[in-house]
């Protein structure tokens, strides 16, 4: 009923727990979830889960952090990876001024490739963005995101940017952040995004909703995400799991022929 869009499962707090992991999402009514692999050992654990359980999705790209260990080698490997069954989107590419590991034109450069391999693939992106908001918008527009779409992966910005991004034909996704007091803005997107166009997620193992922020994240938990985004719409919880539900399946392809 709820697909997590965004998480880690092939991260080490996971290891010889995921279905256990699965199971507590279920019962929570999180069906489905898209894992995440963003450097070489979590790519590959992302393609072998999503060919070990039938509700996992994979998703591939080269995180922004990384950017200054992309090569040739890397980026042939990606493409393969890309071709890979049950891959549903490229990412998490975008830009990260916050962790100094990757100069910002070494992060620029990997993300544009990362853009127009996905735009030859005809494949949506998953975009990270932190401390980056304007240069990020840029090159999406530059680039004329708008033919493949993707997602601002735990969207943490404000309404007018939120607009833009829609603009160029992004979908919103909210994570635990929307459930965070301190979080205002977030809730505010939250309440103004068109139906049709937002998501939901986790990025567990971090950034835990409310009841349980500051432990382990779980996929089960985008639960709580999706309470508190239907709270804020006046919806239900089932129009809302309904709806992104919907929107990712449509997405990423999954179900259509």
């Amino acid at each position: 009923m709820i697909f997590d869009t965004h998480t880690h499962l092939n991260a080490e707090e996971f290891n010889g727990e995921v279905s256990e992991v699965i199971a507590r999402a279920n019962e929570l009514l999180v069906t489905k979830f898209a894992v995440v692999g963003f450097d070489t050992p979590t790519i590959e654990r992302a393609l072998e889960l999503s060919q070990q359980y039938e509700d996992i999705y994979a998703i591939v790209g080269w995180h922004p952090t990384e950017a200054g260990s992309y090569t040739k080698a890397i980026e042939d490997k990606l493409i393969q990876q890309l071709t890979q069954p049950k891959v549903v989107a490229m990412g998490e590419m975008g830009l990260d001024y916050y962790w100094d590991t990757a100069t910002p034109e070494d992060q620029k450069r990997v993300f544009r490739r990362q853009i127009a391999i996905a735009k030859e693939m005809n494949l949506p992106i998953s975009i990270h963005n932190r401390d980056a908001t304007e240069d990020c918008y840029q090159i999406l527009k530059e680039e004329g995101i708008q033919d493949i779409g993707g997602i601002m992966h735990s969207y943490n910005g404000n309404v007018e940017y939120m607009k833009r991004f829609l603009d160029l034909g992004m979908h919103i996704s909210f994570s635990g952040v929307v459930t965070f007091k301190n979080a205002p803005t977030v809730r505010e997107c939250a309440k103004a995004v068109p139906k049709d166009r937002f998501l939901v997620e986790t990025d567990a193992p971090y950034l835990a909703p409310v009841p349980f922020r500051g432990k382990r994240n779980e996929p089960g938990y985008t639960r709580y995400v999706v309470e508190t985004i239907a709270k804020e719409r006046g919806e239900s919880f089932e129009t809302v799991a309904n709806q992104t539900m919907q929107n990712a399946n449509k997405l990423f392809r999954i179900g259509q022929a």
